[in-house]
């Protein structure tokens, strides 16, 4: 996930506190009279910024790639999703203790060093085609990914001006959605090439060709993962020895309410805010990780699903632009989040009425509402936490556990060996199993974009 602060740039103050939010430390611009050049610096940190987005949406090309090498069902294949996404969930706490022991820079480091480990395990995983140990693979992935990002985020707002920081991080979040879109792309050309025709001969095989064929089809990720841990780890020791300027851990100084409260269950608008963003990252992986699986149920093969998700991500990248070009200069971020709450709603009753082609574009088209959904949220649930900011920030990066558990509850209303197969019904097909559960995630986040941010504030 990214965490982006495009349109956000009211004013200074603004800039500063949000990145000291999200990544529980005080960021302090370069000296003025510093005269370095750190186009380097930012050039490496948007690398990372690529690798944030390609390693995160690769899943939509997995998913369908891990169901056909290992025989599984729709459930069982989307625990891709729900192993990678729980891994914020058990990281949130975590990071802040870690990064205070190794600093952000070696915080990054360790990141990418983690992230090639999990790379690394999907050598063995595929060998000997077990597809619990593509899961420890992708978990790891997601580890090394949330200490990442909780590390790196900071330094692309200290690398120049402050008073530029959020164009920066504007670019940056241009380079995370544009990888999301190019990695089902590569890795769909690499590991799931005439993938229809090749289910179509499993099918036909007797026991042991389909065992070889599917043995081989596993194989084909060992280069790939191989070569991603080598970039990874290259990566993780140049920025070890990269100089990079220092971040000071400091009290937060963030503007607490009129009346000083004395516990974080004091803030219902935050509380309300961590379900937000639940329900959020639900839907996000819901429109970019199951288009394919959704298109499939459709009956398009598989040489056309692979692709799917890089449809909601370029969807993605268009609102990511109308959000830099338009907020604030034109809306206000609670405006936005209720416009792209209701053409939530809009397009996903839209993919449920139609079938084929329209059908799966109404999908894609969902990447363009919730593009503009996560800068809007974060900041409305951390407003006026004061010195509970930290652990506030620490609950919402939780919430991205959302992506790991909706998709879980969408494929328990048809599959039966889900683990949400209690949902179980045999009068709700995928598509009706799409609609509920999209549909009560964004009359949700329209809720707390017009009242739910307000709980518990004190009027003006």
């Amino acid at each position: 996930m990214l965490i982006t602060l495009a349109g956000y740039k009211k004013t200074l103050t603004h800039t500063k506190r949000f990145m000291a939010i999200l990544n529980t430390a005080t960021l302090e611009s370069p000296p003025v009279q510093q005269k370095q050049n750190y186009t380097f610096a930012i050039s490496i940190i948007g690398v990372l910024f690529f690798i944030f987005g390609f390693v995160t949406w690769t899943n939509g090309s997995l998913i369908p790639f891990l169901q056909l090498a290992c025989e599984l069902t729709v459930s069982q294949a989307l625990l891709v999703t729900f192993a990678f996404y729980m891994a914020y969930f058990f990281l949130a706490l975590p990071s802040s203790f870690i990064l205070e022991k190794t600093g952000f820079k070696n915080g990054m480091s360790l990141g990418l060093f983690v992230m090639a480990i999990g790379s690394l395990i999907f050598i063995p995983a595929a060998m000997n085609r077990t597809y619990s140990l593509f899961l420890i693979g992708l978990f790891v992935q997601g580890t090394g990914l949330a200490l990442l990002q909780t590390a790196s985020n900071p330094y692309i707002s200290v690398l120049g001006p402050i008073e530029s920081a959020a164009k920066r991080i504007s670019i940056m979040g241009i380079a995370n959605k544009a990888a999301g879109a190019i990695a089902p792309l590569i890795v769909g050309a690499l590991v799931l090439s005439g993938a229809q025709a090749l289910k179509d001969k499993i099918a036909a095989a007797d026991a042991t060709v389909k065992e070889q064929l599917l043995n081989d089809l596993a194989s084909k990720v060992i280069v790939p993962y191989a070569l991603l841990a080598a970039v990874l780890i290259v990566l993780a020791v140049i920025l070890r020895y990269l100089h990079l300027p220092e971040i000071e851990a400091a009290e937060d100084d963030s503007v607490a309410t009129e009346k000083e409260k004395t516990s974080i269950f004091q803030y219902p608008h935050l509380w309300l805010g961590v379900i937000c963003l639940f329900v959020y990252v639900g839907v996000e992986v819901m429109a970019g990780d199951v288009i394919g699986t959704y298109g499939k149920m459709l009956g398009f093969s598989l040489d056309d699903t692979k692709h799917f998700t890089s449809y909601t991500l370029i969807s993605m990248v268009v609102g990511y632009v109308v959000g830099i070009v338009c907020i604030p200069k034109y809306m206000k971020q609670e405006t936005a989040l209720i416009i792209s709450s209701i053409i939530g709603v809009i397009f996903t009753v839209g993919a449920y009425f139609t079938t084929g082609s329209t059908s799966v574009t109404f999908i894609a088209l969902l990447g363009l509402a919730n593009s503009l959904m996560w800068p809007a949220i974060f900041p409305m649930a951390i407003n006026k936490l004061g010195k509970y900011t930290k652990i506030g920030s620490a609950l919402l990066i939780m919430g991205i556990a959302g992506g790991a558990i909706l998709p879980q509850i969408y494929a328990g209303m048809f599959d039966t060996k889900s683990m949400f197969s209690f949902l179980y019904s045999s009068s709700i097909n995928f598509q009706l199993a799409f609609i509920i559960c999209m549909l009560p995630c964004y009359a949700y986040i329209l809720y707390y974009a017009i009242a739910g941010h307000k709980v518990g504030l004190a009027k003006k």
